[in-house]
């Protein structure tokens, strides 16, 4: 019996075997099923966290604040003219000639914030107007263009359409308050040479009426009519009796005027500010007279302080354009001394706009750049003839007393009256004398360069020029702009990573209308609604608009010269 069951056992026990291969085999297919199942648990949840991710990052950065959740400042810095080098030029210098180390920097170092292209629609070297009408309008258009575009048309700017979105708003320059950049932001005609109908514009003589609050800088000249002596304009129209009786804008023309404002506590809105007949002087010279004009940073805080207690019941903030004009003028002169002070005064306005932002309780933000390069600056200099030298000298620069632009006024203010009989040694002693080793701290000015000087008074800014560069070893490529690339600066703060980096010029323009919220192309419609071209290219106005105001009457050309 036993030997027939042994048979059976092994049978059972073979049975056994085969279950528990089974079992084995249907855990593993379940072990396999459960940890496939997972992985695309996993998947789909990874997929599901990268799209929510997605999606969340690009709704913050396609949309638009909202107006109603805080009160926005938005102030915009132009630097006309300064590129890259001019602030390697202006750091060393000012390490220089206050024994600074070399770890030391500039305020505007320490904003650094990315570089902007420049061209124009028509080049890729552009001018003043092309390159602030990309910041006003947020588009693209030709060298000498007032914000107008490629196709004629105006294009409105972010000025306006603040204004009408009821921020108040405010330019302030150091060069003519007509002139390229401040133009853009408060008026449209085809070229920037017709000043006379920018100025008319500007006080609200135009289509839209008046949207700036506050002007303050120079070009008094282009507001007064033909009739008086300090006028530069072609009509007899007195801008500033028809601002001041119209428009009703207070006016003033002189430092004591600028003081009695203390610094925006005794201010009435509109003020128009024309504190000399065409530009400031360069801050080289204007130093020696400071109780004649205001300097670009006392300018600038007193519209910062004037706009900060005229919104202060306000749901609106403000818009201010500072523009640091004159960098470019000592740029097309190519003189580096001129430039220097021009930069640190920059500098200086820039950092007094940061303490504003410190101060005030109202959200505010600071982006600052530049409309192109001037000069072709090189911060080193290889003389015909010599090899490099790898160096540059900034003591000359310090040496400098007066700007070349008013060396060669005061030669040829001398020439002009000089007697007919001083020989031409004895005026190239009087150049030496009076105006090289005094005002370039020259002591070594050669005979050729003297009778440069001589010879050819009306071009003597570039000789005085040259005679200063040639001894710091500065270099310079060109009288004109450069299409180089510059630098962009800003305070930081809500939304300004979107013109963090490498941006279009026109990016720039964009978001300044983008972070406050309003509308431009709803101004631009409102201006082609109510303006037309002529068979001279000229601006008019509708004959609707012609009926509901002088703006565009015979008396007053407001879109023609």
């Amino acid at each position: 019996m036993e030997s027939e069951q042994r048979p059976l056992l092994g049978n059972e026990n073979q049975s056994h075997e085969i279950g528990r291969r089974h079992d084995s085999r249907r855990d593993s297919r379940w072990s396999r099923i459960r940890e496939i199942g997972i992985f695309v648990w996993a998947l789909i949840a990874t997929a599901a966290v990268i799209i929510i991710a997605i999606a969340t990052q690009h709704d913050q950065q396609t949309s638009r604040p909202d107006p109603r959740q805080a009160k926005r400042n938005l102030v915009f810095m132009v630097s006309d003219g300064m590129g890259p080098a001019s602030l390697s030029l202006t750091r060393s210098y000012r390490q220089h000639v206050e024994g600074l180390p070399e770890q030391d920097t500039l305020v505007l170092d320490k904003h650094f914030w990315g570089s902007s292209r420049t061209r124009s629609s028509s080049s890729l070297v552009t001018d003043s107007a092309a390159g602030a009408t990309a910041f006003s309008c947020g588009k693209k258009s030709y060298n000498g263009a007032i914000s107008v575009l490629p196709d004629f048309q105006p294009c409105g700017s972010v000025l306006e359409a603040a204004k009408r979105a009821g921020y108040a708003t405010g330019l302030v320059v150091t060069t003519d308050i007509t002139d390229a950049t401040p133009a853009c932001f408060a008026s449209h005609v085809l070229i920037r040479q017709m000043q006379d109908s920018i100025a008319l514009q500007e006080v609200g003589h135009g289509p839209l009426g008046r949207s700036v609050d506050l002007m303050l800088g120079g070009g008094r000249c282009h507001f007064m009519p033909n009739s008086t002596a300090s006028s530069c304009r072609l009509d007899d129209v007195d801008v500033v009796a028809l601002a001041q009786e119209k428009y009703g804008w207070s006016y003033a023309d002189s430092r004591q005027a600028f003081d009695a404002l203390h610094a925006g506590q005794n201010v009435t809105l509109p003020l128009l500010g024309l504190f000399a007949s065409s530009d400031i002087p360069f801050e080289l010279d204007r130093r020696n007279m400071n109780d004649v004009y205001p300097s670009l940073s006392e300018m600038a805080q007193t519209a910062l302080r004037t706009l900060e207690k005229a919104t202060a019941k306000s749901d609106k903030g403000f818009f201010l354009m500072i523009e640091g004009s004159r960098i470019d003028h000592a740029g097309h002169i190519n003189d580096p001394a001129a430039q220097v002070r021009e930069v640190l005064e920059y500098d200086d306005t820039f950092k007094a706009v940061l303490d504003f932002i410190d101060d005030t309780t109202t959200e505010t933000i600071l982006v600052a750049t530049s409309d192109h390069e001037t000069g072709g600056l090189a911060t080193a200099l290889q003389e015909p003839g010599h090899l490099p030298v790898y160096n540059w000298y900034p003591h000359v620069l310090a040496n400098v007393s007066a700007s070349c632009e008013s060396l060669a006024q005061s030669l040829q203010s001398h020439v002009s009256n000089m007697s007919a009989s001083i020989s031409k040694q004895q005026l190239k002693s009087w150049i030496n004398d009076k105006l090289v080793i005094p005002g370039l701290g020259v002591t070594d000015a050669t005979d050729d360069e003297l009778s440069l000087l001589a010879d050819d008074p009306e071009t003597s800014v570039n000789t005085f020029a040259a005679i200063i560069s040639l001894r710091a070893h500065i270099g310079w490529s060109t009288h004109g702009h450069t299409a180089v690339d510059v630098n962009v600066y800003s305070s930081g703060g809500p939304e300004t990573e979107r013109i963090r980096g490498n941006v279009e010029n026109t990016e720039i323009g964009n978001f300044l209308s983008h972070y406050l919220d309003v509308d431009v192309d709803e101004v631009t419609q409102e201006l082609r609604e109510k303006t037309h071209i002529s068979d001279d290219n000229s601006f008019h106005a509708t004959q609707d608009q012609k009926g509901t105001g002088d703006w565009a009457s015979d008396k007053y050309h407001t879109f023609e010269d």
